[in-house]
């Protein structure tokens, strides 16, 4: 899903440790106060700001903690556990440097205007009408190209999200557009590593397994792109974008010109050519820096005392490009907020959401001064105060958090890690995965006993490697026992375990999405609509008995 050859170890050669003195409701024991304490931060916890921020890198640790309780009771040594830990973060050791590499492309590709031009010329390009869709469709041809829905995010997905946020429109909508084209397009490239891992697992071949796909996989696509047409056509964007002053703000502090895209261009052109990932964003990284000092040395003589300090600062730490000195666009205070709330006049001029995110102290003053005085006066001053809602809107854009911001992200991989590396080495994982298999009595039990594993998997040990491996060894005697092909099993795998990863936050490709694209998963999930439809579409088709293969018909 990544890319090539991520791990540093073969996925397929993954290790299924099993534990006879484990009992089932044992294994689940830290799978429920796991989720017990996420639900109550989730759901309890104002800000969710326990320990700094880092709640769900302390919970999955004390989750890690009772696993390992758990494993010492029945007999499982701690070398075993601390072994499965370390083949654990061993297995993402390539992906935090992919996370690192990203951090500092989004920081130098601001920068130098790579991402500004995107979204300059993008706006003049895509149409409120049609963004989502097109974003699904963009995403989806990136992705099949470059076999990473990784690779999309970082490249397209970052412009995509900085286009439609200028727009006006609900980043978490456009997050879930990119994820959902992201995800068709590398579940169905066989440059995908996990299109070629679940047939490795199911015992078919790449291609019939892509074929076979194709039979789910298009009719989700379909309604996910019926889903954005409708939204995309209901959003109205009319009075809270003002699409020639972004422009012109753009222009003002950015020198815009086709040839920054050679930068991206040459990133997609080296993925395609089968370079390491890493060595593909280093190079972007690098003439991303060449092109800021040629395109941009205004702006960085404006961001730093020197133009090197300006680099390094894009690359290693939060940069925030100024839309304009001179307005400080601040946060209002809960008071204030619920004053505005409370104001029928302004509520017959702005939108719920306008009055959320738009006002300085001082215009917010100055509003409520004219509240006495003639509406038509009110009215008026709703031109200046759209500029204020774009510029606050372009202020968010036009920062990224470089390497430092994806700190967060990479800590919450590894204490992921570190659970679902002991709850593998107590053997928990293979029983809660042979107590579903169990009561696959019927041909859709079975299939309903493999999403149920992938979908546990995905959220208990945080990978979606484990969540195909695990389930394609021990699910794989059982669909020949019940004379299905094989790719009954691999496509199962990818519509369950491939495509809903992104939706576990702790997960590690919900947290890359989250981080890179700047959406928490929470925001983008109902969106998300292929990745969480995909499994009830391959539960659907089996339930209907369509285009269930036999062993038999492939025989014949």
């Amino acid at each position: 899903m990544h890319n090539q050859n991520l791990s540093t170890s073969d996925p397929k050669n993954e290790h299924i440790v099993e534990n006879k003195e484990l009992n089932f409701f044992e294994a689940l024991i830290p799978v429920i106060i796991l989720m017990s304490l996420l639900a109550y931060n989730i759901f309890f916890v104002e800000g969710q700001e326990w320990f700094g921020g880092y709640t769900n890198q302390i919970i999955l640790l004390i989750g890690g903690g009772v696993a390992a309780i758990v494993g010492l009771y029945n007999k499982t040594s701690l070398l075993t556990m601390v072994k499965e830990v370390w083949e654990n973060l061993k297995s993402v050791f390539i992906p935090i440097l992919i996370l690192i590499m990203v951090g500092a492309l989004a920081g130098t590709w601001l920068v130098s205007g790579i991402i500004p031009a995107m979204v300059y010329y993008g706006l003049q390009v895509l149409n409120p009408a049609i963004f989502l869709p097109a974003s699904v469709i963009i995403a989806a041809i990136i992705s099949i190209a470059t076999g990473s829905s990784w690779t999309t995010s970082a490249t397209v997905g970052i412009a995509l999200i900085g286009i439609g946020t200028a727009l006006g429109i609900n980043p978490g909508m456009i997050a879930g557009a990119v994820i959902s084209g992201a995800y068709f397009g590398d579940k169905m490239s066989p440059l995908s590593d996990t299109t070629n891992l679940a047939p490795a697992m199911a015992g078919t071949d790449l291609f019939t397994h892509i074929k076979y796909m194709t039979i789910t996989t298009v009719p989700t696509l379909i309604v996910t792109l019926i889903f954005f047409g409708i939204l995309s056509a209901n959003i109205d964007t009319s009075g809270t974008t003002d699409t020639a002053f972004i422009l012109d703000t753009i222009n003002t502090n950015f020198t815009i010109t086709p040839l920054l895209f050679i930068v991206p261009v040459v990133v997609v052109a080296l993925i395609l050519l089968k370079t390491k990932p890493i060595v593909a964003l280093l190079s972007g990284v690098g003439l991303a820096i060449v092109f800021a000092f040629i395109f941009q040395p205004k702006l960085l003589d404006k961001l730093g005392e020197s133009q090197v300090s300006s680099i390094v600062t894009a690359v290693l730490t939060d940069t925030s490009v100024s839309i304009d000195d001179s307005e400080q666009i601040a946060n209002f205070s809960t008071k204030e907020l619920a004053l505005i709330k409370e104001n029928e006049d302004l509520k017959n001029i702005f939108t719920d959401t306008d009055l959320e995110h738009i006002y300085t102290k001082e215009d917010l003053a100055a509003v409520f001064t004219t509240l006495t005085k003639d509406k038509a006066i009110l009215a008026t001053k709703a031109d200046n105060l759209d500029k204020l809602i774009t510029k606050k809107r372009l202020k968010k854009l036009f920062s990224a958090g470089g390497i430092n911001g994806m700190l967060w992200t990479i800590l919450l991989i590894c204490c992921a890690m570190v659970f679902g590396g002991i709850m593998d080495g107590i053997g928990a994982l293979a029983r809660i995965t042979k107590a579903l298999l169990s009561v696959a009595t019927t041909t859709f039990g079975l299939f309903a006993s493999t999403v149920a594993s992938c979908l546990g998997l995905n959220a208990i040990a945080s990978d979606q490697y484990l969540a195909i491996v695990i389930p394609g060894k021990m699910f794989k005697k059982a669909y020949e026992d019940k004379g299905l092909a094989p790719e009954n099993l691999s496509r199962t795998l990818e519509d369950s375990g491939t495509v809903t990863s992104v939706l576990i936050p702790w997960n590690t490709c919900g947290a890359y999405q989250s981080g890179v694209l700047g959406v928490g998963v929470g925001e983008y999930f109902i969106y998300a609509m292929f990745n969480w439809l995909s499994p009830f579409t391959t539960l659907l088709f089996a339930a209907l008995n369509i285009k269930i293969r036999q062993l038999k018909e492939k025989k014949a």
